[in-house]
């Protein structure tokens, strides 16, 4: 199970870079990316809903219908923030802001282990490594022109953050589901609400950028999927260390296929991370 998190952060690394290309067409206005988005992630999970669904009766608790419903309106507002940002700003001015979700994530995990029982782990040994990759990650990516702020590096940040407490919430009822029932009905109810908000032209959409969006959701799937296994079994924070290696896949994508120049910190940073990763999953 220990590889399945690190082909996520491939898998990452891929859908991050096609939804930035995306985003940058004109035409497509943040909207109807993201209510496109979520309708291509549903029809890829149709056919496997068949054969993977699960949902137990704990699921209808009140408790865990609200906590469901808080997923759903948060990831609402998170992919909103991000697009936001990707679509209107350059990817090099708001990248810090986009890769704090895995510091994010550790700390909201480490500050909801202190109301819940066996969900989120608080072992030194995996939890330094992971606050080191992420603060690593963060602090390799800033540079002076990113201390002056503008909407579009705060909508970045506030996605992240939001990101990071709906996986966080997640985790909390996340046993009451099969991964892909979990995911499957998160998708469908945001993209059902988000219709219904925003009521966008799906049809005017390109063919082939339609193509590029089922391709893309289909990556997303594979990378929410990998991530819920990987809680259930792993655990959150290690999960999330593994998780830490998209970036990292990212420079050597970038570097392979878009020709860009790595820069010192960079792989500085590459080098922590995957430090910290092996420290956890071999000492």
């Amino acid at each position: 199970m220990v590889y399945f998190p690190i082909l996520g952060a491939a898998v990452y690394a891929v859908a991050t870079i096609f939804e930035k290309n995306a985003l940058k067409k004109r035409g497509i206005n943040i909207k109807l990316f993201h209510v496109a988005s979520f309708l291509a992630s549903i029809i890829i999970m149709l056919p496997l809903i068949y054969f993977f669904w699960g949902v137990s009766p704990e699921a209808l608790q009140l408790k865990n219908i609200l906590l469901f419903l808080a997923v759903i309106i948060i990831s609402i507002f998170a992919n909103l923030c991000l697009f936001f940002a990707i679509k209107w700003e350059k990817i090099t001015n708001i990248e810090p802001a986009l890769i704090m979700e895995p510091l994010f994530t550790v700390l909201l995990a480490l500050i909801f282990s202190f109301f819940t029982v066996g969900l989120y782990e608080r072992e030194t040994r995996i939890l330094i490594p992971a606050l080191i990759a992420g603060a690593a990650l963060i602090f390799s990516h800033i540079k002076k022109h990113h201390l002056s702020m503008n909407k579009y590096f705060l909508a970045a940040v506030l996605g992240s953050f939001l990101f990071g407490l709906e996986l966080i919430i997640s985790r909390l009822i996340l046993n009451n589901y099969t991964p892909i029932s979990f995911y499957f009905i998160r998708c469908l109810a945001i993209f059902l609400i988000s219709y219904l908000i925003f009521r966008p032209k799906l049809m005017s959409l390109p063919s082939k950028m339609k193509w590029n969006i089922l391709f893309i959701g289909g990556l997303w799937v594979a990378y929410r999927i990998i991530i819920y296994y990987g809680y259930l079994s792993l655990g959150v924070i290690f999960t999330t260390l593994l998780m830490t290696l998209g970036p990292v896949f990212i420079y050597f994508l970038a570097k392979v296929f878009l020709k860009e120049k790595l820069e010192l910190r960079n792989i500085i940073a590459s080098i922590i991370i995957v430090a910290c990763v092996l420290y956890v999953t071999l000492i």
